[in-house]
């Protein structure tokens, strides 16, 4: 066994049914049959196994147990120094290459405060932070390789993570120790240049994401710690079979600290991840601009289990978007927002091709003040490049089972047709909100415009019983985020776990914080 056991809903290798099987059970949920005790069985050969979409509990052999059968590579053993000042990028690297070169091992980084920059993991090593293990984020972005890398959508000449897999099969990453970005500096420069110059997108200014996991298959990154980064914590592009549980990720008012950004991959779970930052908590992306359905290089996002995670602030529990094109088959359930973060978000580019589907929430509790749904145009950085406008479309979203306290309803509103940008409106259709009973400080109903199948049924606000509210129309929006209101993310200073929830940092440098007030970038 290797450093973390899987998911017991399917064998991990699937046989080529499995993905059949995966299409039925989020249609079949969509249309109202309960999953929970759903069950196929796969047939490959002489093989056959039962399957069901419940995810049962991780094996003693998880993130959270040393592996054993492995040898095991203390970063202490090849220069490492845990005083949180020297750079320990070489000797770290170092040690990864000696359990390269013997066919593979754990990298190990025990108890202490480690500075480095870019790491590289190569095929057959594992990363395991030991109890109280930092790696520090170096702040001289000079620490981290530029090369070509996807950010955004697009491939470009930008810098990489300070954690890095590439093109690997078996991706492992586990421990109860903390990656820290160390991403005040960032911010801080970031907020400059904003301030400066209104226009400064993302790309203008660099910053490392704390891990990027680049083409893989078969991922299990479980139980450490996010903490600070200088922009998105969790990037994983064009990854398939993949596990992700019991994360804690915390960035507090920072430019586009994303949680988790799934980008263009399938046969994903997320769960027992807690979430706090300011901006997307969960964000499924892809390509973007008038040739993103053309791009090969950016599959659909099928196939998303989300549950039993517990939200604080951020943009979106789910938020599909800002780069995004086909995303399909995606349940979210059983999960907590325990701050500002929006519920649902979804994101429609007028430059970009888009296909919503499949898309269920289903036994969401609220606690905070945000909104249930966020669904409307994303005009940031509008660029048709003289193509013909392209279409969009969401349909088959179901959002059912939600209690609890929170901000206000929210809108659900597409793109209208506009002449004068040469742009088309957004088709939406077949979205049912069902057996909803919250308490609004807000208690507006739900702003809407047109939406083909609209179904709206026993929902409760502040004790009363609500009718559907009719489709209106409203004028044009303009702004970097269309409806959305600030185009960056939360507006207000994200959530801060409690002791129970934070991993412990104290022997981590505290990294200056910026007074800035500027909303920070999406």
């Amino acid at each position: 066994m290797r450093l973390v056991k899987t998911l017991s809903f399917t064998p991990m290798i699937r046989p080529p049914s499995c993905k059949l099987l995966l299409g039925l059970t989020f249609l079949s949920l969509v249309f109202g049959e309960a999953i929970f005790a759903q069950t196929a069985t796969l047939t490959t050969g002489n093989v056959s196994s039962a399957a069901t979409l419940t995810v049962q509990p991780v094996g003693a052999k998880s993130a959270a147990a040393k592996p054993a059968d492995l040898k095991h590579y203390l970063i202490t053993n090849y220069g490492a120094v845990a005083d949180g000042t020297t750079l320990n990028t070489a000797a770290i690297q170092k040690a990864i290459d000696a359990a390269t070169a013997a066919g593979g091992g754990v990298l190990e980084v025990p108890k202490g405060t480690f500075l480095s920059g870019s790491l590289f993991f190569k095929k057959g090593v594992e990363l395991y932070l030991d109890e109280g293990a930092v790696l520090l984020g170096s702040q001289n972005i000079n620490d981290y390789v530029k090369q070509t890398t996807r950010i955004e959508g697009h491939f470009t000449e930008w810098r990489v993570a300070l954690i890095n897999f590439t093109q690997m099969d078996q991706v492992r990453v586990g421990g109860s120790g903390q990656l820290n970005g160390n991403g005040a500096s960032y911010w801080a420069e970031f907020y400059s240049q904003r301030s400066a110059n209104p226009a400064t997108t993302n790309l203008d200014v660099e910053r490392p994401r704390l891990m990027f996991i680049d083409r893989c298959k078969d991922v299990r990154v479980e139980n450490i710690s996010f903490q600070d980064s200088g922009f998105w914590n969790l990037h994983l592009y064009h990854c398939s079979d993949v596990h992700i549980e019991g994360l804690r990720i915390n960035a507090p008012r920072s430019p586009s600290t994303d949680g988790i950004d799934v980008d263009s991959c399938q046969d994903l779970t997320i769960r027992k991840c807690q979430i706090s930052n300011n901006d997307d908590d969960i964000a499924l992306k892809g390509s973007k601009g008038p040739h993103a359905d053309d791009d090969k290089d950016s599959p659909p996002d099928e196939n998303i289990l989300i549950e039993d995670c517990e939200i604080g602030s951020g943009n979106g529990l789910l938020t599909c978007g800002s780069e995004a094109t086909i995303v399909r088959n995606v349940i979210v359930r059983n999960c907590t927002i325990n701050g500002n973060a929006t519920m649902l978000t979804l994101k429609l580019r007028p430059d970009t091709p888009q296909h919503y589907s499949n898309i269920t929430l289903d036994g969401i509790k609220l606690n905070g003040g945000g909104r249930l749904i966020a669904v409307a145009p994303w005009n940031q950085y509008f660029d048709l490049e003289g193509q013909p406008p392209p279409t969009r479309s969401i349909d088959h979203i179901t959002i059912r089972n939600v209690t609890g306290s929170f901000g206000s309803f929210g809108s659900l509103r597409g793109n209208l047709p506009d002449a004068r940008r040469g742009t088309l409106g957004d088709t939406i259709s077949d979205f049912s909100i069902e057996n909803v009973n919250v308490t609004l400080r807000n208690p507006a109903p739900l702003s809407r415009g047109e939406v083909a199948n609209f179904t709206y049924k026993n929902v409760m606000v502040n004790g009363e019983a609500v009718e559907a509210p009719p489709a209106t129309v409203l004028p044009a929006r303009g702004g970097r985020g269309g409806g959305f209101g600030p185009a960056t993310g939360s507006a207000q200073p994200a959530t801060t776990w409690n002791a129970a929830m934070t991993p412990p940092s104290a022997t981590a440098p505290a990294p200056a914080t910026s007074s800035d007030t500027t909303p920070p970038a999406k």
